[in-house]
């Protein structure tokens, strides 16, 4: 039995009955269903979920719009369902806080596989219970608690989204070591079938966004030329 709390955002009701069978057959047994925006902003106020499957298209408030909303309340994994995919379009539920992209037409198997990886990497960094403080990736202007799951900057905690922590915590683990974006990619989505640079880019933002103190010219998670990104160790940033 699959555990996860799943919450089905869609305006069609035939896929979200469809997305529904396949999940109970696979063993998840807590599952919600919306069929507005409106609707799963509210779900989410009151219950909890373990991951959102997010449609992009959706009456009166997209899918794009409502999640900032629903990012405010949780950082459960959002996999956003959509007809459109352009790189813009995918680069835009990326940039609002989503952590997966899927377009229609879909594989039903390919949803359930995305679903559960999501939820096996959320659960992998969820916080422990009755543990130390654990480590922490100290790099001056901000730290990383790997065992709570944590970034402080200049000591003050900031959100971050799940994909988002796993990258840092990546790089953080791995510092001064250039990465490619399929190197990356693989690394932490765990897929290279699908690998794309556009996730990891946005996601490489995200992230700047958080730590440096300006994401244009970053100091830390830096691109080195020709080869990937590196993130920096306080006592090497002199080097660069």
């Amino acid at each position: 039995m699959n555990n996860g709390s799943i919450l089905l955002v869609d305006d069609e009701q035939a896929i979200l009955q469809m997305l529904e069978t396949v999940l109970r057959k696979e063993g998840f047994v807590h599952i919600d269903k919306a069929t507005t925006a409106e609707a799963a902003i509210t779900s989410c106020e009151q219950h909890h979920y373990d991951l959102i499957l997010l449609d992009v298209t959706l009456p009166n408030m997209s899918g794009l719009e409502a999640c900032p909303f629903i990012r405010r309340i949780t950082e459960a994994p959002i996999l956003f369902l959509s007809a459109r995919a352009t790189d813009f379009d995918k680069l835009s539920g990326f940039a609002v806080g989503g952590d997966d992209y899927v377009t229609k037409p879909f594989n039903p198997l390919e949803i359930v596989a995305r679903i559960k990886s999501l939820l096996r990497r959320s659960r992998k960094h969820a916080v422990p219970a009755r543990k130390p403080a654990g480590t922490v990736h100290d790099f001056g202007r901000f730290q990383v608690n790997e065992t709570a799951a944590k970034l402080r900057v200049q000591g003050v905690p900031v959100g971050c989204p799940l994909l988002v922590f796993q990258l840092l915590l990546f790089f953080c683990k791995n510092p001064n070591r250039v990465f490619t974006k399929s190197e990356l990619y693989e690394r932490v989505w765990g897929d290279q079938s699908i690998s794309d640079d556009n996730t990891v880019m946005v996601h490489i933002h995200r992230i700047r966004e958080r730590i440096e103190t300006d994401p244009s010219q970053p100091e830390f998670l830096v691109n080195v030329r020709g080869l990937g990104y590196k993130l920096v160790w306080k006592e090497d940033a002199h080097e660069r």
